[in-house]
């Protein structure tokens, strides 16, 4: 198939990325699929030909380093990353311990920073390549109870736009999705970690939010399946989107934000337009 792809893709062995990965493989692209378990990989993918199952902790450069080299080996190429691993550390920033913040940032932030510096010789000698980073409506607009998420999200999205100016004149494109409540294992016991309660302030507010949480768990209204085959769409686009928001609930998170932004922009227009020298 002429427009054969390379698909390299983080967080494989459960779920959004074994959905990514399925989706890839069913448009007859070539895969790899990477999570911490390698063989959690082959059980949820199966084996085929355009398969590559590798071990990859995104926290770990050496891991990342590696499983480039494999992907390399393998396919001759990488045509299109998917920094899809992530973690959720819920709770309030006073009760999420420093060791928390730091594995969330670990994770969600500086997890795909690493697997992107290991790609982008390849996509360079190349000249070509997509980077799609799997963000969230937490990248457009934090929320209670979302510091440590939020702020590793907003942290992506800072990289991302900035990338893109550095690497679009090698051919290399980067898309970032901003994806509302889908049906994943994001909100499972394996993939939440709570801050322990230690702020008395906090009780009342506490319970209903975690309540509020731990309900959402397989309630989302987003398919991950179609989800997947939107990111097969978009990927193909010339050029694709710098930004594609996921599912009705993202777009009106995204629309709020559009409207408060220009809201604080006109409600101080005359005081932040009086502020050069005279």
């Amino acid at each position: 198939m002429s427009n054969k792809k390379v698909w390299f893709i983080t967080g494989a062995s459960r779920g959004m990325g074994v959905d990514f990965a399925r989706a890839a493989l069913a448009a007859g692209h070539a895969v790899v699929a990477s999570g911490r378990d390698s063989d959690r990989v082959t059980k949820a993918l199966g084996r085929s030909n355009d398969l590559l199952a590798v071990k990859l902790d995104v926290t770990r450069r050496a891991d990342a380093e590696a499983a480039v080299r494999a992907a390399v080996d393998r396919f001759g190429r990488i045509d299109v990353l998917v920094n899809n691993a992530a973690s959720f550390y819920a709770g309030y920033f006073e009760e999420l311990t420093p060791e928390q913040m730091e594995r969330q940032l670990a994770t969600s932030l500086i997890g795909p920073m690493n697997v992107t510096r290991a790609v982008l010789p390849m996509m360079r000698k190349q000249r070509s390549g997509h980077i799609i980073s799997i963000s969230s409506t937490a990248g457009l607009s934090g929320f209670e109870f979302g510091t440590a998420y939020a702020a590793s999200k907003f942290g992506l999205e800072g990289w991302m736009e900035s990338l893109h100016a550095e690497v679009a004149p090698f051919g290399i494109t980067t898309t970032i999705v901003n994806p509302g409540f889908f049906r994943t294992e994001l909100l499972t016991e394996q993939s939440t970690n709570y801050a322990e309660p230690s702020v008395k302030d906090y009780d009342e507010r506490r319970a209903p939010l975690l309540e509020f949480w731990k309900a959402q768990n397989g309630k989302q209204s987003g398919d991950p399946a179609k989800l997947a085959r939107a990111l097969i769409t978009i990927a193909s686009q010339e050029p694709p989107p710098r930004r594609f928001i996921a599912g009705a609930d993202a777009i009106a998170t995204a629309e709020q934000r559009v409207a408060e932004l220009k809201a604080q922009l006109e409600a101080f227009r005359a005081l932040s337009t009086s502020l050069a020298f005279d």
